[in-house]
């Protein structure tokens, strides 16, 4: 007989706890299997290891990314300028230094952010202006050189900002598309669209307009205009396109208050034009821009050391408070810049600051005003007794004197109290006496003023057109009678033809038969008038009886004169910036003239083709022109001499490099009908123009000046 034993409590806990592990070693199988099956799936990609950054020689800071593994392209990035940024994006690489935010602290460059989303990793470097980079390839590491961000070598002039550098080389690069779109947040982008992304590019701000030019860029015939987007409601109201010599310029038209931005990202550039939204708390009315990062303080009745020193641990600066700062000071700001919140302390206890790199000096006003002014003094008592040395400028392009000039100029003296120039003509070598300071800023002043003149090449084409036509109609009728006495001939009547009737007698050489002495009865004396020393034709014919007793003399002239001709003179001249040139050609017309005493003297007075002009050159590319156009010629002969024919023009004008503009035309037309005739004879119908005569003028005349400055491309200068 079997009996079942009752299990207990005890065994009934180990076998449910035995179960629950088995349960928990089954999940953490099935995890890891499909751990290990997410890991074999996954490719194994390339890591960012480490990055540095250091001030290289020339001034440029040198940024080394080191990857896992050699990159096989360099990966693309974009720049931003307000604020600077340097962005760069990595495919299929991860972030494996283990930090996201590095302080590098290298010149320009502050800092850098990584962020890693998904298999894809951007590097962001954080600038406090902007500045041309290059990257490139050396081995498993990407070499990032920010040009000029390391600083400026002593003496050496700082470059003119641009947003990006051209590839350097010769080819033209261009610009497939402009298009314009609104944001969400309200701001207009200007999306060009480039052939490649290596154009050379130039932002800058001209006025209230934004300027971008496009170096060596080329922009189809149909992009060239001006587009309205008001209706788009940004602060963008006009974009215009156009193409200036090799460039290609782009002028931004905004309104109101705003901030622009600019990237490129592979061959599309994108100029942001933001509106900025006037903040009630700022001081001063809005005049200063705050960009530094947001914070929030809330104090009740705490000591304003206690609130630098907070300001100065959330920027990383170093703050020096003198030891006159003190009191209490209650605030709360939310949401504002750390460098507007300074502002409002500074002014709410009457203090002040003197920035030295990222020291900062906090002191009253006063303090610092008088602190100022012993400094000053000091620094004036030091230049006073700093021993003077003399330095030799040898000049190439500008004059030794007219540099002199400039340096000892009373009203606007350059040199020091104790500071004197001389000058060798004969060399055109500038000797420079002053102390050691001022000699420095000599070297830096003479390399900016002793360079290439830029040059200009004007040509002027003047073009005379001139379509005339003229027709002069007229008839000469006569009636004689032969005097008594002689017969000739048998036939009743003969006709002759012949050419032209002499005025008295209308005698003819083509009658060959002898003529007896007539008398005149009738005759009208209405000829063809001569165009331009040319004698009209005539149609002649004489009647007359068999016995030469009567005759009838008709004669008909006409003449009909047409001319179309064009008259091209192109005088060119080349002349510097600035500088007037002249260019004539023609002659000199002499007269006499009485003078005081009694006698006369000769003068002369010109006839020439002239061109006088004074070029310069805009900082865009344009050229202002005055000039100054003769046409002269001799005209007709007068009593006290021959006339002169006078055609001039005097104007200013605005012209783009190697564009060609009208300055100005003279148009006149002559058009008159001239008739002659005797009275009722001449409106007979049929027979009516053998009593009278007609001269027709239609002539036109047109003169037109055209300019084209050309800007000439200085090698020198540009090296």
């Amino acid at each position: 007989m079997n009996r079942s034993t009752p299990r207990s409590p005890i065994a009934a806990d180990n076998a449910l706890g035995r179960l629950l592990a088995w349960l928990m070693l089954a999940v953490a199988l099935v995890a890891t299997a499909a751990t290990a099956r997410a890991q074999t799936a996954a490719p194994a990609g390339n890591a960012i290891q480490s990055v540095t950054a250091a001030v290289a020689q020339g001034g440029n800071v040198l940024v080394r990314i080191t990857l896992k593994e050699a990159p096989t392209a360099v990966p693309a990035g974009f720049q931003i300028t307000s604020p600077s940024r340097i962005a760069f994006d990595f495919p299929n690489t991860a972030n494996g230094t283990g930090r996201n935010t590095q302080d590098l602290a290298q010149g320009d460059l502050r800092s850098l952010n990584l962020v890693q989303v998904g298999d894809r990793t951007r590097l962001v470097l954080n600038m406090t202006r902007t500045v041309p980079f290059e990257s490139r390839i050396e081995g498993n590491a990407i070499l990032v050189q920010l040009t000029g961000a390391g600083g400026l070598a002593s003496g050496v002039a700082p470059a003119p900002s641009r947003f990006a550098e051209g590839s350097g080389d010769a080819r033209q690069h261009r610009i497939l598309n402009i298009d314009f779109r609104r944001t969400a947040e309200g701001a207009g982008n200007v999306v060009i669209d480039l052939a490649d992304n290596n154009t050379g590019i130039d932002v800058r701000q001209s006025g209230r307009n934004l300027v971008v030019e496009f170096q060596r860029t080329q922009i189809p015939q149909h992009l060239q205009r001006r587009l309205d987007v008001t209706d788009f409601a940004t602060p963008v109201q006009f974009v215009s396109a156009q193409q200036s010599g090799d460039m290609v310029r782009l002028e931004v038209t905004p309104r109101g208050q705003w901030e622009q931005s600019a990237y490129q990202a592979d061959n599309r550039f994108i100029l942001e034009v933001k509106p900025v939204v006037e903040d009630p708390s700022r001081l001063g009315g809005g005049q200063r821009r705050y960009t530094g990062d947001k914070l929030s303080l809330n104090f009740q009745n705490v000591e304003v050391r206690a609130v630098l020193q907070v300001l100065a641990d959330f920027t990383g600066l170093n703050i020096i408070t003198s030891d006159t700062v003190g009191g209490n000071l209650t605030l709360r700001l939310k949401d504002v810049p750390w460098d507007q919140a300074m502002d409002i302390i500074l002014q709410a206890k009457g203090l002040d600051l003197r920035r030295t790199g990222n020291v900062m000096w906090i002191a009253p006003r006063d303090e610092l005003a008088t602190r100022d002014k012993l400094e000053a003094e000091s620094r004036q008592q030091l230049a006073d007794l700093e021993p003077v040395r003399t330095e030799t400028f040898q000049l190439n392009y500008a004059r030794a004197d007219a540099f002199q000039k400039i340096l000892t100029d009373p009203q606007q003296r350059v040199l020091s109290r104790r500071g004197s120039a001389v000058i060798d003509p004969r060399t055109n070598t500038l000797f420079i006496q002053d102390t050691p300071t001022r000699l420095e800023e000599m070297r830096r002043l003479v390399r900016q003023v002793d360079v290439p003149v830029r040059q200009v090449m004007i040509e002027a084409r003047v073009v005379e057109a001139a379509d005339t036509f003229s027709r002069n109609l007229g008839a000469r009728l006569g009636v004689f009678d032969r005097q008594p006495g002689q017969a000739l001939g048998n036939s009743p009547y003969r006709m002759l033809f012949g050419g032209n009737l002499e005025t008295t007698g209308f005698v003819t050489n083509q009658i060959a038969t002898p003529i007896p002495t007539l008398v005149q009865s009738l005759g009208v004396n209405l000829p063809a008038q001569s165009i331009g020393g040319a004698r009209p034709g005539a149609l002649s014919m004489i009647v007359f009886n068999d016995g030469f007793t009567r005759f009838l003399n008709l004669e008909v002239q006409a003449l009909q004169a047409e001319g179309r001709g064009r008259i091209v003179s192109s005088p060119r001249v080349i002349t510097a910036d600035q500088i007037e040139a002249t260019i004539e050609q023609g002659t000199e017309i002499p007269f006499q003239q009485a003078t005081a005493s009694g006698a006369t003297a000769v003068q002369f007075k010109k006839a020439t083709l002239s061109l006088k002009v004074r070029p310069q050159i805009t900082p865009d590319g344009n050229v202002i022109m005055t000039l100054n156009v003769n046409n002269d010629s001799v005209g007709q002969n007068t009593q006290s001499g021959p006339a002169i024919n006078t055609r001039q023009i005097s104007t200013q004008v605005l012209v783009e490099n190697g564009g060609t503009v009208v300055i100005g035309g003279i148009y006149t037309q002559d058009s008159r009908q001239t008739v002659n005739k005797i009275p009722v004879l001449g409106d007979l119908p049929f027979l009516g123009f053998l009593f009278r005569d007609r001269t027709i003028v239609d002539d036109k005349r047109e003169l037109l000046i055209f300019v084209t400055p050309r800007v000439l491309n200085d090698r020198l200068a540009s090296r």
